[in-house]
């Protein structure tokens, strides 16, 4: 019978799991908050210079925008070990 639990990149997305999916150690998902912290203030610098100095309001939001979203990326990945300990059966892993 075909599998049903496809390997897909970024499988570690979202509140649920496959079996194939590992997460990321705390470790990883500390490095990533920073250096896309850090990579999305950068964007967001650039992007408000871009409107004030250069006057360039397009590619200012742009960058802005860019940088917000760089900076919200690692909250979409799901860290091993921090299961919740069966208080909500919706987020529990399939066991198919």
């Amino acid at each position: 019978m075909k599998e049903n639990d496809p390997v897909r990149f970024g499988a570690e997305f979202g509140p649920k799991r496959t079996k194939r999916s590992e997460g990321v150690s705390l470790s990883t998902f500390k490095t990533l908050v920073w250096v896309s912290n850090l990579g999305g203030l950068i964007l967001f610098a650039i992007g408000l210079e871009l409107m004030v100095v250069k006057q360039a309001f397009g590619l200012g939001l742009g960058c802005i925008v860019a940088g917000v979203v760089i900076a919200l990326f690692p909250s979409n990945y799901e860290i091993v070990g921090m299961d919740d300990g069966g208080l909500d059966s919706s987020f529990q892993h399939e066991s198919e």
